[in-house]
């Protein structure tokens, strides 16, 4: 509770509304990233599907396949892993519901996204046009992932989330941008976050509460 006290001055009573506002809010980012999560892995396997067939996964980390290579090794790994988690109950579905966030983030670094046919931005239909200044290419997406990897990652080490980042200074700045990424990615993907997510997406009140105490 120190981080907690000090960013309330001492008043213990503060802290602990501060640490149960922390909870309920890691609660209402996690859901939403776990939204995001199922529709990114959704979409690319999707995408995989058409580009590189039924199976794409396990024919692409076996002999021959694209992922079957020195740069694509951890991905291969990854999915051979998962593979033999699953043993008798495997089925394609399964397989993509076991590989974490990490891996469909890893869709977009440099070799994967080389190995898949470099086609894979076509999932964000309503991407913006890069620019000068904003290249808007895998890259950036794979940036961005890593983003909400981190608020995700750091949800499920129970680090908290309402402070700005590295001092005890109560501030929702940190969660409201990741807020943002995610709802521009389900933009970007044509989804309707809005329907998606009624009833589950509470984030800005929450702030707003925190930034109040």
């Amino acid at each position: 509770m120190s981080r907690y006290l000090r960013a309330c001055n001492g008043n213990t009573k503060k802290a602990m509304t501060l640490y149960r506002y922390n909870l309920k809010l890691s609660q209402e980012i996690f859901t939403i990233v776990s939204c995001f999560e199922i529709a990114l892995r959704n979409a690319i396997d999707e995408h995989c599907l058409t580009v590189l067939g039924n199976d794409w996964l396990l024919n692409s980390a076996s002999i021959g396949g694209v992922f079957n290579n020195s740069q694509c090794r951890l991905a291969a790994t990854n999915i051979n892993d998962a593979r033999r988690k699953l043993g008798a109950y495997y089925s394609h579905p399964k397989l993509v519901a076991e590989l974490g966030f990490g891996f469909w983030r890893y869709m977009f670094a440099q070799h994967q996204y080389t190995a898949t046919g470099r086609n894979l931005l076509s999932i964000f239909p309503s991407r913006p046009r890069s620019t000068a200044t904003t290249q808007f290419n895998q890259t950036y997406i794979f940036n961005q992932l890593a983003n909400i990897n981190e608020v995700r990652n750091r949800i499920a080490h129970h680090e908290p989330i309402c402070f700005l980042v590295r001092q005890p200074v109560i501030d929702t700045t940190y969660v409201r941008q990741h807020h943002v990424i995610i709802l521009q990615f389900f933009q970007w993907m044509n989804i309707d976050q809005v329907t998606l997510l009624y009833g589950l997406d509470h984030i800005n009140p929450i702030c707003n509460q925190i930034d109040m105490l």
